[in-house]
């Protein structure tokens, strides 16, 4: 995972198998810029929020559960104790917006997928009055062949491609993730980049979340992810980056900056290898 290099030297992605794009499409990249995203250490992440999201909510920041730590392959995180400090950046991407810190882990898993969402003390209304905006969470997948950015704070890069599908089961070391969205060409993205929000070009919203990519052609180790379809069969992809998706997460956040895993459609996992609601 890229979050192992990035630590080291100064930077892991989720389940569904189609055929892939065979070009990417040219995508203009004013249309995204850095608002909401955040550089955190060895990592990259976004403020966002569900539709639903009231201005006097605590905001939540979105990132990989590898960028917590390196999680148990069945570990899940509800509630614990941080107070993690993120740097806003400008919409430019080139000057920082200030700090904001968290008040806790509301949820983190690599089980499954690989995400973690922070409270922070800051409410949406004040993130707003430090210059920026949340990022909306989309309450549906991308559609394959669909324009997409990888916005990386810790690099304060844009990387532009198109959704090429999605895979059954992405495999890497002792993790599986399940219905990962794999990149067309054009998104290289490297060690730093994970917990970047992969935004939909066409509507502004994250769609998933950065956090793998096979570099070495290896076959399902760390930093080597292979594909697992339906029956059994291994491909590897080397070069190939990945993302988790993230329209599950938005049933399971009713408010007031917490996760609720017995919300109504919420299929995140639950600690102790409970069933999903």
């Amino acid at each position: 995972m890229r979050h192992l290099v990035a630590v080291l030297a100064a930077a892991l992605v989720l389940p569904l198998s189609t055929t892939p794009v065979t070009a990417s499409p040219k995508i203009d990249f004013t249309e995204v810029d850095f608002t909401g995203v955040v550089s955190l250490r060895g990592c990259s992440g976004s403020v966002v929020r569900p539709p639903g999201h009231r201005p006097e909510d605590p905001a939540l920041v979105l990132t990989n559960g590898h960028c917590v730590r390196m999680m148990g392959a069945d570990e899940v995180v509800v509630e614990e104790a941080s107070d993690r400090a993120f740097t806003l950046l400008a919409r430019d991407g080139r000057g920082d917006l200030g700090t904001v810190r968290a008040q806790g882990l509301a949820y983190a898993t690599m089980s499954g997928t690989d995400v973690a969402l922070y409270r922070l003390t800051s409410t949406y209304a004040q993130v707003e009055a430090m210059g920026t905006s949340a990022l909306e969470l989309a309450p549906e997948p991308a559609a394959p062949g669909a324009g997409i950015r990888v916005v990386s704070g810790y690099w304060r890069e844009v990387y532009s491609c198109a959704v090429d599908g999605y895979v059954h089961e992405l495999r890497e070391g002792r993790w599986t993730w399940a219905g990962s969205l794999r990149y067309a060409a054009g998104c290289d993205t490297t060690a730093g980049t994970s917990g970047s929000p992969v935004v939909d070009a066409a509507t502004g919203r994250v769609v998933a979340i950065n956090n793998t990519g096979n570099e070495n052609g290896e076959r399902c180790t760390v930093n080597n992810p292979c594909e697992v379809d339906e029956h059994g069969e291994v491909t590897v992809r080397r070069g190939t980056g990945y993302a988790q998706r993230t329209h599950p997460l938005v049933p399971c956040l009713t408010g007031g900056g917490r996760v609720d895993l017995t919300a109504p459609g919420c299929g995140l996992p639950r600690p102790g290898g409970q069933e999903r609601g």
